[in-house]
């Protein structure tokens, strides 16, 4: 694939590594620093989330119209540099719930920039032939990160305290943004503005709206768009759910659970291999309707899951086998995804679709709550495995 997406890849798994070191960082510094109530841990969350997804929605149209490994650079080192205030603020003993908030939304819209332009910056590097096994390899270099990064980040903690995986999640993307800077070479100029504010540089509304206005018209992306979003909104939704009812009312300890959701992040790995070999046999869209298809099937198995050694073999079984069908589905997708793109309006689908998708996540998520609160975890699960057989029919009937 040649250096220069060598140096992207690394970059990439650097900041994948890092990310999934420090998953969860934040409530639990909030927890073990700060002895947060589960009520502000909550709204650390939330607000991280949702407040950082809706200042990231003006951020598509401005990485559009820039020129994009400048603008990952910026996003990264903008990365470091706020998660770094945390340890510094730690030691210093000035740490508080605000300032993780603040942090927690700006890593949260930098990440979506920083997506945006990666994926319009891939599609300018790397032949559209090629598209497919780049994307496989960052795949499986994201299920490899998710299997290594929680336990050594938890083990981390153990031993060096509660704010370590922030500090290596900060030197994770300056060595990224040092690995972007490698890459050198030219870059495509970034598409000419149009219309009167053209040379103002202030975005127009209708700038900020058009990812979503090119997602719902497009014949092809428009059914991929719904699929995406409900389906991984569903399945977060009820992660939370399935950690109440291992960990509470089955007594599991919380390394089966760890085990549980560790071990089967290996068939993601296996998925990302397969992707292209499957695509090569049997063709792009049968391959991206018949994965789409098979990862809905298995979340209504979760329900049936008891105490014992029977009922953590069931989970992992039926979390290896979703895992593996998203492994293959997600890099055939996403290479589908910006073949139907234009250039010049890459940045905004994307950055369009990761709000959408983490407002929808963010929503299904607290409405679960409530569900489960109600009914019970096990039937606020079933209910979300019963809405996944139907996500299928929103997968496109043909190639487009």
């Amino acid at each position: 694939m040649g250096r220069r997406f060598g140096w992207l890849w690394a970059a990439y798994a650097v900041n994948a590594f890092g990310t999934w070191l420090a998953f969860d960082a934040f409530a639990l510094v909030a927890i073990l620093v700060l002895h947060a109530s589960p009520a502000e841990v909550s709204l650390l969350t939330a607000t991280g989330l949702a407040v950082g997804t809706a200042a990231a929605v003006p951020l598509g149209p401005w990485v559009e119209f820039r020129r994009k490994r400048p603008v990952m650079i910026a996003m990264d080192l903008t990365r470091c540099a706020a998660l770094a205030s945390i340890p510094v603020a730690y030691v210093l003993g000035v740490l508080g719930l605000a300032q993780l908030v603040v942090v927690s939304v700006v890593v949260s819209a930098a990440g979506i920039a920083f997506g945006a332009a990666a994926g319009a910056y891939l599609t300018s590097l790397v032949p559209a032939e090629d598209l497919l096994v780049a994307n496989g390899r960052f795949e499986s270099t994201n299920w490899t990160a998710t299997v290594l990064g929680p336990p050594l980040g938890t083990a981390a903690i153990g031993l060096f305290g509660p704010v370590v995986t922030l500090a290596a999640d900060a030197v994770s993307h300056l060595l990224s943004a040092a690995g972007l800077r490698a890459i050198g070479g030219g870059e495509p100029p970034p598409p000419a503005r149009t219309g009167r504010s053209g040379g103002s540089g202030r975005l127009r509304r209708g700038e900020l709206l058009e990812g979503w206005r090119y997602i719902l018209t497009h014949p092809a992306l428009r059914p991929l768009f719904f699929n995406t979003v409900l389906v991984n909104a569903l399945i977060m939704a009820t992660a939370p759910l399935l950690a109440v009812l291992m960990l509470g009312d089955l007594g599991f300890a919380p390394w089966q659970y760890g085990l549980a959701f560790g071990l089967p992040c290996l068939g993601g790995i296996l998925g990302a291999r397969l992707a292209r070999p499957l695509v090569t046999r049997f063709g792009r869209h049968r391959v991206m309707r018949t994965a789409g298809t098979l990862r809905a099937c298995w979340s209504l198995g979760l329900v049936l899951v008891g105490p014992g050694a029977g009922g953590l073999l069931l989970v992992i079984v039926v979390e290896f086998a979703l895992i593996t069908c998203t492994g293959v589905f997600n890099p055939v997708f996403a290479t589908h995804r910006l073949e139907q793109v234009p250039a010049d309006r890459t940045a905004r689908t994307l950055a369009a679709w990761s709000v959408s998708g983490k407002t929808t996540v963010a929503a299904l998520t607290a409405l679960w709550g409530l569900l489960a609160g109600l009914t019970g975890p096990r039937a606020a699960i079933g209910a979300a495995g019963l809405l996944m057989l139907f996500t299928p029919l929103l997968l496109p009937r043909r190639e487009g």
